[in-house]
């Protein structure tokens, strides 16, 4: 394949079955990876996982040492679903600038709660951090690139844990916005405004406590792209993240073009139980997030394919949410599982182009080949070079495969003659979701 010229700015959804692995490249060499699920099956020949480790070490810009650079790496939450093969990741020779952490872990271990392996790795990475960050700031340094940590969220007990003493700049609450990565400031093409963990979820369910921001990337021409990364976030805390910034009249700060589907598209972000215990649809929050969706807007779902049919007790990904999903944007939902089809997943990808905002990749403006992408992720102001060799080249049109699920008709239009016919549109009784790992 030839050498595309693409925008130097977007975002990756990986094909890691049902978990979440998204890299945000924001530019000038930086590139954020939001959470990780590299599984030991990506390592087969006919996996279809992706082995975001190895595609990482081989895109990722070098430092002059040649080590690949990752800028930021960010835990929503310790699900295993969000954090396996974190342990690798420190173990191979990719450097990580800065982490992004929430208390939750801290937490967790003071209530002598045992978590995963690669969480527990996540925590003492982020221990050591802490301890290298107190250093240098005590000789009047500040922490050099490999050893900086920002703890995001509130906690009771926080004056109990040794973070506590890190100076404020090292601290992000919600309501807040990160306009720098790695120590460096990237405020004229990228913020990350802090939505979650809310103070009075700190002792929550774990899930109630995922990290949840809007990114926004912007173009040199002041074109901009928002994303929206929920964690593991059902309807309450989601509904409390929408009405707080709506009532605060910050409508700009729940903008979303690309919007991950919150706990691998379950249904929980938009059924409830009502007074008697019952599930029933929350058309309120459905209602919020379609008013603040671009016109253009694409909701993603990081998972293995959806079934045939929901039935009671099943995990994420259901397809009632898909088929709630599918009303409030103009675009199928994406299912990085199925992209572009079942058995050859590849990432979904979506560059910032001047002038039209977060736009789905097609081959014809991505086709990279491997001479290019190892000659682009050591050049000077490669991003757009670096966002082609993330995706591969072995993408195919994301305009033909929307064309094909139209077509298709999918199951939101069978559910709604369905729904016509028998008069409700409620969920199937039984509440379900991942729990811990």
């Amino acid at each position: 394949m030839t050498h595309a010229t693409l925008p130097g700015q977007g975002v990756v959804f990986w094909p890691v079955g049902t978990g979440d692995s998204t890299t945000i490249v924001a530019g000038d060499r930086l590139v954020m990876q939001v959470d990780l699920r590299d599984m030991a099956s990506a390592d087969e020949g006919d996996a279809g996982v992706a082995p975001v480790i190895d595609r990482l070490a081989a895109t990722l810009p070098a430092l002059a040492d040649g080590a690949p650079y990752l800028a930021v790496f960010a835990l929503t939450h310790g699900d295993l679903d969000h954090c396996c093969g974190f342990g690798d990741l420190l173990d191979s020779d990719i450097l990580i600038g800065e982490l992004w952490a929430t208390p939750r872990l801290w937490r967790e271990l003071a209530d002598g709660q045992e978590p995963c392996p690669d969480a527990q790795r996540f925590h003492d990475e982020a221990k050591r951090r802490v301890t290298a960050t107190l250093k240098a700031v005590a000789t009047g340094r500040v922490p050099a690139s490999g050893d900086r940590i920002r703890i995001i969220g509130y906690d009771e007990d926080r004056d109990d844990q040794p973070y506590a003493d890190l100076p404020d700049e090292y601290f992000t609450y919600p309501g807040e916005a990160i306009t720098s990565l790695d120590g460096q400031d990237v405020s004229d093409r990228f913020e990350a405004f802090v939505h979650a963990p809310f103070r009075g979820d700190c002792a929550g369910e774990r899930n109630e406590t995922s990290l949840a921001m809007q990114v926004t990337l912007r173009a040199d021409d002041g074109t901009t792209g928002h994303l929206l990364l929920l964690g593991d976030l059902s309807y309450v805390t989601l509904k409390k993240i929408f009405d707080y910034s709506e009532y605060h009249d910050r409508p700009e700060r729940l903008a979303w073009d690309v919007m991950l589907a919150a706990h691998h598209c379950s249904k929980k972000v938009m059924y409830a139980p009502d007074d008697a215990g019952d599930e029933e649809l929350k058309q309120d929050l459905l209602d919020q997030l379609e008013q603040h969706a671009g016109e253009n807007a694409y909701v993603i779902a990081s998972s293995r394919p959806f079934r045939d049919a929901d039935q009671p007790g099943d995990n994420p990904p259901h397809l009632v949410a898909r088929d709630r999903y599918e009303e409030i944007v103009p675009n199928p939902l994406v299912c990085t599982g199925e992209y572009p089809d079942a058995e050859e997943p590849r990432p979904v990808v979506f560059g910032l182009e001047p002038g039209a905002g977060l736009v789905l990749l097609d081959p014809d403006d991505l086709e990279e080949g491997e001479r290019d992408a190892e000659a682009a992720k050591s050049a000077p102001g490669s991003g757009g070079a670096l966002l082609a060799a993330f995706g591969g080249v072995a993408l195919v049109a994301g305009a033909a495969w929307a064309a094909r699920r139209r077509q298709q008709g999918g199951t939101a239009a069978v559910r709604e003659a369905v729904e016509q016919e028998r008069g409700t549109d409620a969920a199937p009784a039984t509440t379900v979701g991942f729990g811990r790992q």
